[in-house]
C-alpha cells in the first residue's frame, strides 16, 4: 500500500512528538526519504504545477508544514535561512545544486548580514537534507524540479535573517 499524505503527516507528527528537537527532525528526514522512494506517493502528491510553493498540510497542533515545490524552469535562490525554525528539503525530480553559507557579518543598523560560501553539493531524486534553525543555504536549479519540503513552522508567517553574499 502506498503512502498517503495523511499517513505521511501522521508519521511526521509522531516522530516530532516522540522525539523533540533534532532527533525528531532527523526522523522526519528519514520519512521524507522513504516517501520519495514511493513512486505512487511522488506521482500523486508531488505534482508539477504552476505554483512554486503549495502547502499541502499544516499541522494544527505542532505547526509543521508539508510543502510541495514545483519549478518549471531554471531558478536561483538567494542565500537564506528559515528564521527560528528548521526545514527539510527532499528532491523528488530533477537536481538542485545547494550551496551552504556562513554568516561572517551579522545584520545591523538596517543593513543585511554578509555571508560567504562554505560548500556546495547536488541533491538528486530521493535525497533529503535537514537544515537546522540558522543554517544558511541557497538552491540553484538548471532544469525543472519538484521538491517535498517540511518546515518546522509556516515560513510565510516568520521573519528571516536579512543577508547577502559578501
Amino acid at each position: 500500500m502506498s503512502t498517503t499524505l495523511e499517513s505521511f503527516a501522521a508519521s511526521c507528527k509522531k516522530a516530532l512528538t516522540d522525539h523533540p528537537g533534532k532527533p525528531g527532525w532527523e526522523a522526519v528526514c528519514g520519512l521524507v526519504q522513504k516517501a520519495l522512494a514511493d513512486k505512487e506517493f511522488v506521482s500523486t502528491y508531488i505534482l508539477s504545477s504552476t505554483e512554486k510553493r503549495k502547502i499541502a498540510y499544516e499541522d494544527p497542533d505542532l505547526g509543521f508544514c508539508i510543502c510541495i515545490h514545483s519549478y518549471g524552469s531554471a531558478a536561483k535562490g538567494a542565500p537564506h535561512d528559515h528564521g527560528p525554525t528548521w526545514a527539510i528539503y527532499g528532491q523528488a525530480e530533477g537536481e538542485t545544486e545547494m550551496t551552504d553559507w556562513e554568516m561572517i557579518v551579522p545584520p545591523s543598523n538596517g543593513k543585511p548580514g554578509k555571508v560567504r560560501k562554505t560548500k556546495s553539493y547536488v541533491m538528486k531524486p530521493g535525497d533529503a537534507h535537514l537544515y537546522e534553525p540558522g543554517d544558511i543555504h541557497a538552491p540553484l536549479r538548471e532544469h525543472p524540479t519538484r521538491l517535498l519540503r517540511i518546515e518546522g513552522e509556516n515560513t510565510d508567517k516568520i521573519d528571516r535573517t536579512p543577508m547577502e553574499p559578501a
